[in-house]
């Protein structure tokens, strides 16, 4: 598969990809082609949806491990566990 040129918002520069696709990409492919789109523009879709969910989960992983490394805010939620813990119904067998 050639890929045409990409539109100048995601760059500016025309660049073209040639790919082999497996089975399972071919699979794929048609399941994103299936709004009617081109190859190409279905690969250029999924790639931005793709970036799209690597920079959230980073955003996520960045969030994490701020929240980690505040000793308030984990001093807190061990309050709020204890409370929580008070207010559960015993156990029973």
């Amino acid at each position: 598969m050639i890929l045409g040129p990409l539109p100048p918002a995601a760059g500016g520069v025309p660049r073209s990809l040639h790919v082999r696709l497996d089975d399972a990409s071919v699979a794929a492919l048609k399941i994103v082609r299936g709004d009617g789109l081109t190859d190409s523009e279905a690969v250029r879709t999924a790639l931005q949806e793709a970036a799209a969910r690597r920079r959230a989960r980073s955003a996520i992983r960045d969030e994490v491990r701020r929240v980690a490394a505040d000793e308030n805010d984990r001093q807190e939620m061990r309050i709020v566990r204890e409370q929580l813990a008070g207010l559960a119904p015993p156990l029973t067998d």
